[in-house]
């Protein structure tokens, strides 16, 4: 994609930007470090950077950083090359999904660092957004290496495996991890020991990269796919948590279904665009509280 890229006083503008909205990026459930401020602008954490995105009119302003950092970094982890027109219109004729498309239209899936994709959705195993946020954040304030100050906070890098290695199961539950600490330690002996290279698997068929998450402890089948639709630019996965679920049984299948059935619904349905439907769906459902059952 091209666009009108200029930098002025440690910011990046691009104008007249289409399919970018930071609230539906940083909102739709496939990153933690991301806070809105005070302005409607959002800072968060990345490739052990702090950065600062807000909207203004048809333009986006990206703060505290330059010309080289966003060509190296943000320009890949915003998926700035892709064109996102061409998806919609592709997913618009179903017409479910354009209703999410429509809901959603500023939604772009970032391409994270995969080792901290890993233990962000081994986190969210069970657990609600604002828990998995506060238990990264305590990880990384501890055992993190310190960046620097931005707007009178202090921003700290996630730590590497062979940190988190040498930490006891109390020590990361102490970070606010729960249950989770166990498979956490787990994760970390696994990348740090090279018995699985996280940063090899992009290069795998989704089946094959899907086969090795699942080795970990703690993935299973939408964490595996969150990790590899989030981090490894597998964008034929359809991870299915609650919401999604949900959307799918009310929209297309009418009454309570199996994963399994879901799953091979939408590959077929949405094929190698079936992460970004994922997304417009979740985003939708989880919104408007579409599915969601009664209470009595």
């Amino acid at each position: 994609m091209t666009y009108k890229i200029r930098e002025d006083n440690n910011k990046i503008i691009i104008e007249n930007i289409d399919h970018f909205e930071p609230k539906h990026i940083f909102e739709c459930g496939q990153c933690f470090r991301w806070n809105e401020e005070k302005d409607g602008s959002y800072t968060g954490v990345a490739y052990n950077k702090v950065i600062n995105v807000k909207k203004e009119d048809d333009s986006v302003i990206f703060s505290n950083t330059n010309k080289q950092d966003f060509n190296n970094i943000w320009y890949n982890y915003f998926d700035l090359k892709r064109d996102y027109g061409q998806i919609k219109s592709r997913l618009s004729k179903d017409p479910i999904v354009e209703k999410g498309i429509h809901f959603g239209y500023g939604i772009r899936i970032l391409n994270q660092d995969p080792w901290e994709t890993l233990i962000s959705f081994i986190t969210s195993a069970n657990n609600r957004i604002s828990m998995i946020k506060k238990a990264i954040e305590t990880i990384s304030e501890r055992y993190g290496e310190y960046i620097g100050d931005y707007y009178g906070k202090k921003y700290y890098s996630f730590p590497t495996s062979d940190k988190l290695e040498n930490l006891s199961i109390e020590e990361i539950k102490d970070c606010r991890t729960g249950f989770r600490a166990k498979y956490i330690a787990n994760a970390a002996k696994v990348v740090s020991s090279k018995q699985i290279d996280i940063y090899d698997l992009e290069c795998l068929s989704t089946e094959d990269a899907r086969k090795q998450l699942l080795l970990f402890s703690g993935v299973g089948r939408k964490v595996s796919d969150c990790i590899m639709l989030f981090s490894m630019k597998k964008q034929d996965a359809f991870p299915i948590d609650v919401w999604v679920k949900r959307v799918m049984e009310h929209f297309y299948f009418k009454n309570d279904t199996k994963l399994e059935d879901i799953q091979k619904f939408a590959q077929n349905k949405f094929g190698e665009y079936a992460g970004f439907a994922q997304q417009y769906l979740f985003y939708y459902a989880r919104e408007l509280g579409i599915g969601r059952k009664k209470q009595r």
